[in-house]
């Protein structure tokens, strides 16, 4: 439902409001914890049917999606729909692009077929694995996890970890610049490295620790600014409305396995490598990092229906996508009946 113009920034401001949920949930936890008896959980968990009632009652006023409605051959409902939502009284353009847009997906009889074994959208596939696969490899499950034992040692204890859940929260939500990740990596793994060394038998100070807890926040502040939102922008951005959902079904599934698969697998990684993990997940950010820069078209204020042709024009993918005869003979005819305009 947003206009190009604005698709980048309200799709930022939804992974901010996701943040300021996070951050009231932790609050919630952390007051409710303090009710004496030890019933306050049950308080905290009562809390969460607030918003749960908000969503399910505010659903029920959203309005279809003019392109759902073009889907279903509904066109003047879907019109007056985009009209209402744009605030304008023209939008032939958008409509006739939208209308356009929804015949081609009709096309494709078998969107997750064509994904996975058709050649128009190996660029698409790659990008619904990669990115959650990458996201995840930022680390920022192992920060969120270390984090208490850090704070703990510079003086929470008994509620170390609803703290640190707070203040993690409060810096996901006020960051308002991108920090290098590998920097602030390779930062955190050599001083924990300095003070417990390769045994991990040291013991840490408290000033090591509260410069340990700074470079978290760091770390913290740009994934808030970077992967955190770009996780789920770019699969917004870069997937043609004929195989979007499934496409973005793929890339749900894969951030999900993910994260589960290296929660499992921390713990091990934390005893064998110690202070070496940090610097085995700022290895991953500096590729991915590459990957991104050389590799991402840009799609910022290209309409949804026009996502397919960026990566035709792209140096290195217009090489791995394989037109279908018919889609080709289309181009083709199109093209001429323009040149004879």
């Amino acid at each position: 439902m947003a206009p190009a113009q604005q698709r980048g920034m309200l799709n930022i401001l939804f992974q901010l409001m996701i943040t300021v949920g996070i951050l009231s949930a932790s609050l919630t936890t952390y007051w409710t914890s303090k009710i004496a008896g030890g019933w306050g959980w049950r308080v905290g968990l009562a809390f969460g049917t607030v918003p749960a009632a908000v969503i399910a009652l505010g659903s029920l006023a959203i309005p279809d999606t003019p392109v759902s409605l073009i889907a279903r051959g509904e066109g003047e409902a879907a019109r007056a729909t985009l009209a209402k939502i744009r605030g304008v009284d023209d939008v032939r353009a958008e409509f006739e692009d939208l209308t356009t847009a929804s015949e081609e997906s009709k096309a494709v009889a078998h969107p997750w077929r064509e994904l996975f074994f058709g050649g128009r959208y190996k660029p698409q596939l790659a990008f619904a694995v990669l990115i959650p696969f990458f996201q995840q490899l930022t680390g920022i499950n192992v920060i969120m996890f270390y984090a208490p034992v850090l704070f703990k040692t510079v003086g929470f204890r008994q509620d170390a970890s609803l703290v640190s859940s707070v203040i993690t929260g409060l810096v996901n939500v006020f960051s308002t610049f991108v920090a290098v990740m590998t920097a602030d990596k390779i930062l955190v793994g050599t001083f924990i490295g300095l003070q417990f060394g390769v045994s991990g038998t040291g013991a840490m100070s408290e000033q090591y620790a509260m410069c340990i807890v700074l470079f978290v926040c760091v770390y913290v502040a740009g994934f808030a600014w970077s992967w955190g939102p770009m996780g789920w922008l770019i699969p917004s951005e870069v997937y043609p409305l004929a195989v979007r959902s499934a496409a973005q079904s793929v890339t749900v599934a894969v951030n999900m396995f993910f994260t589960a698969f290296i929660s499992q697998i921390f713990l091990t990684l934390l005893c064998h490598l110690r202070f070496g993990l940090f610097y085995f997940f700022g290895a991953w950010v500096l590729l991915m990092t590459v990957f991104i820069a050389t590799l991402l078209p840009e799609t910022k204020c290209v309409p949804l229906e026009e996502v397919a042709h960026i990566w035709r024009k792209h140096w290195f993918w217009r090489k791995f996508i394989v037109d279908s005869p018919d889609r080709g003979g289309a181009e083709m005819r199109k093209r001429i009946a323009l040149e004879m305009s």
